[in-house]
């Protein structure tokens, strides 16, 4: 199993900079950073850093771990601009680039914005005609395309990925339409779950894969809990009530939790920072708690 860190969105860039070459240099093997424009909240004033382009200063500023947005709401960008920017980060970091991608679900930026938030169904419909307009600029010279959303007539794509493919990473669980989107186009799936969740939607994209005609050995799966590194029952009802899944316990617990999302066919774990305490001496001690006592033991055994 990989071991990712995702930083906060809402912190300055010297922290985020700061976390992501603290990873590099401890041996993690990817950084990941979320795709939104504002809280999803009441008070709407906290600072929120734009995705791509701190991916683009990651990918010139850290070498050789894994970058990726997770994920990239697909209603924000137009596909072959995102193709675009997606190719020239993955340039600049030298072929890192993972390309997270979503159907768009935080309603308050698409009204905040002006940009149009639809049905689910219209949303899934885009991310599908998505995947259909990137995968094709990135493998041909040119791509014409006419779907009900976005139309393109032989349109380049230069330079390249370096990547080939790049890896297209699709974001989301949704059992109908999501994971059968994964099945038809994804190198890539992520998911929030525990390994029992994980380990059931598995199952569900690899019925899809068979009924397309697809090995599902060749989609890779990630996922992410939020970190708390006590046995302490306070602290993880305190994180836990944020309704995400919680990987907490003593490093026994924890390194238990990680065999057990490894059964469940999770390739890469992804640690969120942003729970992990106040300052980022706070964040960047639990970081190296867990490499220390949780990752390093897990890869020795």
């Amino acid at each position: 199993m990989q071991f990712a860190v995702w930083p906060s969105m809402n912190d300055p860039w010297s922290e985020t900079l700061a976390i992501a070459r603290h990873a590099e240099a401890t041996g993690w093997d990817g950084v990941y950073y979320a795709d939104h424009f504002m809280p999803n909240a009441a008070d709407v004033s906290a600072p929120v850093s734009e995705c791509w382009t701190t991916l683009a200063a990651l990918a010139a500023a850290v070498p050789r771990i894994r970058i990726g947005p997770l994920v990239t709401g697909n209603t924000y960008r137009h596909p072959a601009v995102l193709a675009k920017m997606a190719a020239t980060v993955d340039n600049i970091s030298g072929g890192r680039l993972v390309l997270g991608l979503g159907a768009g679900w935080q309603e308050n930026e698409h009204r905040a914005y002006g940009i149009e938030f639809s049905t689910v169904k219209g949303r899934l419909d885009r991310l599908e005609e998505a995947c259909e307009v990137i995968t094709s600029l990135f493998a041909n010279r040119r791509t014409t395309f006419e779907g009900r959303y976005y139309r393109l007539e032989d349109a380049p794509l230069e330079p390249k990925p370096l990547q080939q493919p790049l890896p297209l990473l699709i974001g989301g669980g949704g059992e109908r339409r999501t994971l059968r989107i994964a099945a038809r186009f994804a190198d890539e799936w992520n998911t929030w779950g525990t390994p029992e969740v994980l380990a059931h939607k598995g199952r569900i994209l690899d019925r899809h894969c068979a009924e397309l005609g697809r090995d599902p050995r060749t989609i890779r799966r990630s996922a992410q809990a939020l970190l708390v590194m006590s046995d302490d029952p306070a602290a993880l009802e305190r994180v836990g009530r944020a309704g995400f899944p919680v990987l907490g316990g003593s490093p026994a617990d924890l390194r238990a939790a990680v065999e057990r999302y490894a059964e469940a066919g999770v390739q890469e774990l992804i640690i969120p920072a942003f729970t992990l305490g106040r300052t980022l001496e706070d964040r960047l001690g639990v970081l190296d708690r867990f490499n220390e006592q949780v990752i390093s033991r897990v890869s020795r055994e």
